[in-house]
């Protein structure tokens, strides 16, 4: 039953200002005024407490009561997740819309879970077993995805003295209790979890499996792990949401979390029609099955996008408690960094580099950490992959949020506006990007896929180091003056850019490519350098390369070799030894 915290003294847009304080703590959630709009204590000073509202707080007026609800802003965990579509606090925006209409009234209270839907439970331990914490007593059919196992909240050990029978049942019915210390604790199939505090788990494990996207500049050049972090920054209409839209869409994590943070409504409504429309291309059923969505545009209230990282990401970590690798995608950071900046500027705090709080990079620091891949509780393995998009002023990428962030993150997909202009897409620049998870990605390639990757990786790198420095050389002289094994280094760069780097999401061969698929064809094209740099020595020019047959199978090989045919790629190299041959025998 909430409790009188105190009354209303001052308000200074989303944070308000109460004073004759009483049973109040930080981040204690609150409802302020007589609409009961949702806040959280954020700080308190002398006497008095100052709290982020939610919503708007037009309309409220000094001396209005402000109550407190005695735990820290939640989320709710269990059955529903998936398939819904939340705001930044977690209330369910269809729901919402069902009940008010488009819009939503302040102060508007909707359980984030069904509570009238009937679950199939399927109970997993018996009766007198000894419970521990993060233990999975049960299982549901969320989704014809996802099976949703029920686990006993953190902090509970003891034995289990009842479990409900097999059946269907509501989240809001009793299905279990524990005895512990000779006090009862009752289970319920969802639990409820502080936002701002990690979940536990048994230890962090390093990262040694990649989380395959099927994009080739991501898998081959700068691959990310699965329990990894990666920044996404660049310029507006550089691409960041197209990437962070085929990650979602093709990536093989079990669970996606979509966190819309400030992002323009119109680009959150292509989200909202898009996704229910996808299908999944590993399972053939709807992409939504195994998507929670979380909507917080640029119009809504300001704290709530502050809150909404955090609600995507304890989410995440619920799933990955289960065992689930999940990918969290967060568009975009900088908006979230912005209100952290509204806010403290609202709190009077002092600000440093172009206003941002001084705890900005501790804040990063908080959510990033929260990433990675674990041993459960419940004795599963489980990971949550941040992949972020940052969106700095003009593509300035010295400014506070992308320094900050590349402190906690070892991968870095910069992108580049000229690229994207240019309708090369994904346009991440292979020139400004890195990734420090190759040395620990590199024996799962050469177990799973070929032996050879790391090495012909690295021949591709060097040689768009070189095409660079080439280039600068051309722009001065021309490329007339250069000899044939420099200009050969720059057609093979300019086939590695058109035939690998881009990728077409409009092409149903292109738009996916396995991770076999993609050493294939990085194998040709360094096999046809090798093979070309040796005829050049023998009177071969660049035009002649490019009059050869095999020239055009290399060019066209994204579209023209499917999934299903890839014994043909495999064959190219030896149209590759025929193509020359001939060329020699003339």
């Amino acid at each position: 039953m909430p409790e009188l915290a105190g009354k209303i003294f001052r308000i200074n847009g989303p944070v308000v200002e109460i004073e004759d304080i009483s049973s109040i703590r930080m981040f204690d959630m609150v409802k302020v005024g007589e609409q009961a709009l949702i806040g959280e204590v954020v700080k308190l000073s002398e006497g008095r407490a100052f709290i982020q509202v939610y919503e708007d707080t037009t309309s409220l007026k000094a001396g209005d009561p402000v109550y407190t609800e005695g735990v820290a802003l939640y989320v709710e965990l269990g059955p529903g997740l998936l398939a819904n579509i939340y705001d930044g606090i977690q209330r369910p925006l269809e729901e919402i819309q069902k009940k008010e209409g488009f819009f939503i009234r302040r102060g508007i209270s909707v359980p984030a879970l069904d509570r009238n839907k009937k679950w199939d439970f399927h109970p997993l331990s018996q009766q007198g077993q000894q419970i521990k914490e993060g233990q999975i007593i049960g299982e549901i059919n969320e989704t014809l995805l996802i099976k949703h196992k029920i686990m006993i909240p953190p902090g509970i050990n003891g034995t289990l003295k009842w479990i409900i029978p097999e059946g269907n049942y509501s989240i809001d019915e009793k299905i279990a209790i524990v005895e512990q210390n000779n006090s009862e604790t009752e289970i319920f199939m969802y639990q409820r979890w502080p936002v701002r505090k990690r979940r536990p788990y048994k230890e962090k494990i390093p990262v040694r499996e990649p989380l395959i996207t099927g994009q080739r500049v991501i898998d081959t050049l700068f691959p990310v792990a699965k329990g990894g972090c990666v920044a996404v920054p660049g310029p507006f209409g550089a691409g960041k949401t197209v990437v962070q839209h085929q990650l979602a869409k093709w990536s093989n994590a079990e669970i996606v979390i979509f966190i819309g943070c400030g992002e323009r409504g119109n680009e959150m409504t292509d989200v909202l029609l898009s996704f229910p429309k996808l299908i999944d291309p590993h399972t053939k059923r709807p992409l939504l099955e195994r998507t929670v969505l979380i909507a917080n545009t640029s119009n809504m209230p300001v704290a709530a996008r502050e809150a909404s990282i955090y609600t995507g990401i304890t989410i995440a970590e619920y799933y990955r408690d289960m065992g689930y690798n999940v990918a969290l995608m967060a568009d975009s950071t900088s908006r979230w960094a912005e209100a952290l900046r509204e806010l403290s500027g609202r709190l009077e705090e002092m600000p440093l580099e172009e206003g941002f709080p001084a705890y900005l990079s501790a804040r990063l620091a908080e959510f990033y950490e929260r990433a990675g891949k674990v041993n459960t509780l419940s004795g599963n393995t489980g990971s949550v992959s941040v992949v972020a998009s940052v969106s700095p002023p003009g593509g300035d990428f010295s400014e506070p949020v992308t320094s900050h962030t590349k402190r906690f993150i070892r991968c870095f997909w910069a992108l580049d506006k000229d690229l994207a202009y240019s309708r090369h897409f994904p346009s991440i620049s292979w020139i400004d990007s890195y990734s420090e998870y190759v040395d620990d990605l590199k024996e799962w390639w050469h177990q799973n896929i070929d032996h050879s990757w790391f090495e012909l990786r690295g021949v591709i790198m060097d040689l768009l180091g070189r095409e660079q420095r080439l280039l600068q050389v051309v722009k001065l002289v021309g490329p007339d003056v250069l000899p044939q094994s420099q200009k050969l280094i720059l057609e093979i760069c300019s086939i590695f850019k058109n035939a690998f780097l881009q990728q077409s999401a409009f092409d149903e061969t292109d738009e996916f490519s396995s991770a076999r698929k993609q050493f294939l064809m990085l194998k040709s094209i360094i096999y046809f350098y090798r093979k070309c740099e040796d005829i050049i020595k023998k009177g071969i020019s660049i035009e002649d390369v490019r009059n050869l047959p095999v020239y055009q199978d290399i060019i066209r090989m994204r579209s023209r070799y499917s999934e299903d045919n890839l014994s043909e790629l495999e064959n190219l190299t030896n149209k590759i030894d025929q193509d020359i041959k001939n060329w020699e025998l003339k």
